[in-house]
């Protein structure tokens, strides 16, 4: 068995509404990648799985690639592409 802790997520703009909510706090296996998380939270649906897969990541206001290791405690903030400038 995995040991588990928690990571914050923070969903900006149209990720929010295909999350259902603004933030919350996530279960992470320890050692886990941000590819892994966004695989688990994308089986959440379709409408997610899209949003995850055009979004950058920010882990603790640092740019994340999918093979960065998660570190329990940390917030991710989820930011879809925005429209505008």
């Amino acid at each position: 068995m995995n040991e588990t802790a928690t990571l914050d997520v923070r969903w900006f703009a149209g990720a929010a509404a295909a999350a259902g909510c603004e933030q919350e706090s996530v279960p992470l296996d320890v050692g886990a990648t941000l590819e892994d998380l966004v695989r688990t939270l994308g089986a959440r649906g379709p409408a997610l799985t899209r949003v995850l897969a055009a979004s950058s990541f920010l882990v603790d206001g640092v740019a994340a690639r999918p093979e960065d290791r998660l570190v329990p405690g940390t917030t991710l903030d989820v930011l879809p592409p925005f429209a505008g400038g």
